[in-house]
């Protein structure tokens, strides 16, 4: 245990130097009196709340409840306004800005005289870019998930934020229904704070930030009005004093074992593709080697335990009543699927804190026995089309498409897809591969989530609700179909993607994790020499530094010089 004059806050305000009299003065002027912040624990609250961000709009007000628990623990809270990364305003997309983020909590942590730390997020790239910073910064943190919202409503259906909004675009494309429907379903499948209450990737992170052992056991599943979720925010702003005095720091919690498990939490919930990016990121900063075959290796032995959209039937409220996150690990656990020994946010180990769980509706999560899907969600393809590899959700496709063989439409952009997809004079049917490029990391830019390509109104109508989809791109985890996403190397850096020209046949057989362009050597290489790189998007700024330092989808699209090894000195106070 820390005693008071070792706490890293210490530097700032202990001593009888001049800059710790400056900072003492300055604390004044903030209203202080000495014995609320002398001696104490010094919590940072990195908050992603803002007025544009639906799934963070009370993140606010549950900064004020972690308040409440790290003062009644003899702690005093700091909050900080950080970067809001919104997956339903951002453009081209918050992936662009992840790694921003991510920049932003590891300075913050380490210039300010903080002991440790709150992490507010939930929507998409904010959960990992908290995640990143602070493995990099390495201070004890403890993370705060946004929640899902409720279920959402139309008439007599319930919805899916996200899913249904797929479904019934398309359904008034296909000429089902029409404006009045549509109206009423703008109402009706967004209804209050929180993150998208299907296994998006939202959930899907925040599960997996629970399953790494940053968060309170439990805290992922609570929906964002639930009262359950003010109480949670209180708890842990109480044990993150407690993390900080026992100098339960990240890199402590954050064990090969305990990424083996988030990937293995990942495939049980079927859950987004864009966790794949996100964990091999996250790793990355923890100098721990995580790789795609990793995935798929995982994959080979985890069932599909999670009975939730667009994988499943059910919500993530039904999944919270259900038993929730500690419920469907207890079942992993005793399946010998997990490493229960390792330390989590408690100072416990994962095995104790599973003891007493329950699963009280096994439709919902479903036991061993009768899974969802026998095998993990997720697979990872390799061939001469993607070297460095491709990823599917194929629970979320129709299964007919897993093998499939069909000439390739391709597009040039997302702008081109757009103009072109509904064009009498396109030669496509239900056998074509649609293809979709320059949307990678460089191309998108930041890899935007097009990756669900738009089936043609007349297929629609027709009948036809999926197709064998093929990017760079990447697509929302609440999206569904026989999607091939996060094609490596991406096509704006010259990979085979770029050399697919209308016609080719392509072969996709997601049980030998194949993806095969069916055309020569010797034609690929003529195609390779004839082509010529595309600009730049950006020539200044932010968008400048990224373009210059993006890795690609298989290595977590991380900024090199952040994920490469070596330590920061310490800022000196004095």
């Amino acid at each position: 245990m820390k005693e008071p004059d070792q706490l890293r806050s210490n530097r700032w305000y202990g001593g009888e130097e001049l800059r710790n009299f400056s900072h003492r003065t300055r604390a004044r002027q903030l209203g202080l009196n000495p014995g609320e912040h002398l001696g104490k624990p010094v919590i940072a609250i990195l908050n992603t709340w803002s007025d544009i961000n639906p799934c963070h709009m009370h993140l606010r007000e549950r900064a004020e409840q972690v308040k409440r628990g790290v003062w009644q623990a003899g702690g005093y809270p700091v909050e900080f306004p950080v970067a809001t990364l919104s997956e339903t305003y951002q453009k081209p997309t918050p992936m662009l800005y992840r790694n921003l983020l991510s920049m932003e909590t590891e300075e913050i942590l380490r210039s300010y005289p903080v002991d440790g730390a709150v992490l507010m997020g939930g929507c998409d790239k904010t959960t990992p870019a908290l995640l990143m910073g602070a493995a990099s910064a390495d201070l004890p943190v403890i993370f705060v998930p946004a929640g899902p919202m409720l279920h959402g409503h139309w008439r007599d259906r319930t919805l899916g934020s996200g899913t249904d909004m797929w479904k019934y675009w398309d359904d008034r494309r296909a000429g089902l229904i029409g404006d009045r429907e549509i109206g009423e379903l703008e109402t009706g499948l967004a209804r209050s704070p929180g993150t998208c209450m299907t296994m998006g990737t939202a959930s899907t992170m925040t599960s997996a930030a629970e399953a790494l052992g940053l968060a309170l056991p439990g805290a992922a599943a609570i929906p964002a009005v639930d009262s359950a979720h003010h109480r949670m925010a209180a708890a842990s702003g109480l044990r993150i004093v407690d993390m900080v005095w026992e100098d339960l720091r990240i890199s402590r919690i954050l064990s090969p074992q305990a990424y083996a498990d988030a990937v293995t939490t990942v495939l049980a919930l079927g859950g987004s593709t864009n966790a794949v990016i996100h964990l091999i990121a996250m790793a990355g900063r923890s100098r721990i080697p995580l790789g795609m075959d990793d995935f798929d290796e995982i994959a080979r032995r985890v069932p599909v335990l999670a009975n939730i959209r667009p994988g499943g039937e059910y919500l993530m409220e039904d999944f919270y009543y259900a038993g929730g996150l500690r419920g469907l690990l207890s079942r992993l656990a005793g399946l010998g699927l997990l490493h229960p020994d390792r330390v989590v946010a408690t100072g416990r180990p994962l095995g104790e804190e599973l003891d007493g769980a329950r699963v009280h509706n096994d439709d919902v999560i479903r036991p061993a026995h009768k899974p969802v899907a026998p095998e993990g969600g997720l697979a990872v393809l390799r061939g001469n089309l993607a070297p460095s590899g491709a990823v599917i959700k194929h629970i979320a496709a129709e299964p007919h498409l897993l093998r499939h063989t069909g000439p390739a439409v391709v597009f040039d952009g997302y702008a081109e897809l757009k103009r072109r997809i509904n064009d009498p004079e396109l030669e496509i049917t239900a056998d074509s591969v649609l293809v979709l490029r320059e949307a990678g990391p460089l191309g998108g830019p930041g890899m935007p989530e097009y990756g669900m390509l738009p089936i043609p109104d007349r297929l629609l109508a027709e009948g036809v609700r999926d197709m064998v989809r093929i990017s760079d791109a990447r697509m929302s985890g609440t999206s569904y179909g026989a999607c091939v996403l996060h094609v490596a190397p991406e096509s704006h850096v010259g990979g085979p993607l770029a050399l697919v020209r209308t016609g080719d046949l392509i072969t996709l057989d997601v049980p030998a994790r194949t993806l095969l362009l069916d055309v020569d050597d010797a034609e690929l290489q003529r195609r390779r020499e004839a082509w010529t790189a595309p600009p730049p998007r950006y020539e200044r700024g932010y968008g400048a530094l990224y373009a210059e330092h993006i890795t690609q989808a298989d290595q977590g699209c991380d900024f090199d010089f952040l994920a490469r090894a070596g330590v920061n000195p310490e800022p000196d106070p004095r």
